[in-house]
């Protein structure tokens, strides 16, 4: 188990931790029912809170945001000398928490993405990890919701009897909920980014010699270049040119200048 803290990459803080450090502290909270927000963030992810300083807050406001994609593990060990043996990635994140939860009686609560993709998922999961609990499910209602559709949420979700929430909104919709909610449920939040349609069936993951390489970003574009096209190459770009700012000491990014959002934002 590897937990070396929280380092600045980009004005992010991000855990230097490996799976079962994540594991074991999503495990305690539920056990105790405590709130307890956690992402997985690659590169995209820490570019949204690079270009906005109240997303960057609400980042560095979770209790656990691990590094998702190996260029964000690289950068660790760029910048602060940091060797983790791995990324600790939503999608796998994902599954060992399930394996985790059937093992302890925890019962899981998936919010997001379609009312399709929720079926496939509440059958595929239970089946790869017999003991496995699906308090409930409820689909992104795609828009964002008023005050008393958020309370009205939060309950629905606690009054499930749920112990750990996984939330699958995409980057960053699902960090912002995450941030938003976890206060109001006594139980763990785990944006997991891609992880629902993944396990769901409905997307291919990329082999692992492509994610080792850090390639999955180009396996992902060749999957749906008109959507992703912007996201996995101007951002790469600017991604990898900020990364040698801060090591070489030009760009000097701050976690504390981020600033508390003025309102809420309420995705749904």
């Amino acid at each position: 188990m590897t937990d070396l803290g929280k380092h600045n990459v980009l004005g992010i803080r991000v855990d230097a931790v490996d799976y079962a450090a994540a594991i074991a502290y999503i495990r305690e909270a539920a056990l105790e029912h405590r709130p307890f927000g956690v992402s997985a963030l690659a590169v995209h992810g820490v570019m949204t809170g690079v270009d906005d300083d109240e997303h960057r807050y609400r980042l560095n406001g979770l209790d656990l945001v691990t590094p998702d994609g190996q260029p964000v593990r690289w950068a660790l060990r760029l910048l602060h000398g940091i060797r983790l043996d791995d990324r600790v990635y939503g999608p796998e994140l994902t599954l060992r928490t399930c394996a985790m939860a059937a093992e302890n009686g925890l019962s899981v609560y998936l919010y997001g993405s379609t009312e399709d993709v929720l079926e496939r998922l509440s059958k595929n999961l239970p089946a790869r990890f017999p003991g496995l609990e699906i308090a409930g499910a409820e689909p992104s209602k795609f828009r964002t919701t008023s005050q008393a559709e958020k309370y009205e949420i939060a309950r629905r979700i606690q009054d499930s009897g749920a112990d750990i929430v996984l939330v699958g909104l995409g980057c960053p919709r699902q960090e912002i909920f995450t941030y938003e909610y976890r206060n109001l449920v006594s139980m763990p939040m785990l944006a997991v980014g891609a992880a629902f349609d993944y396990h769901a069936g409905l997307l291919a993951e990329p082999p692992q010699w492509v994610q080792r390489a850090g390639l999955q970003w180009l396996f992902r574009l060749g999957q749906d270049p008109r959507r992703l096209w912007r996201r996995y190459t101007i951002v790469n770009i600017r991604y990898v040119m900020r990364i040698v700012g801060q090591k070489s000491r030009i760009r000097r990014p701050n976690p504390d200048s981020a600033v508390a959002p003025r309102a809420e934002i309420l995705p749904g």
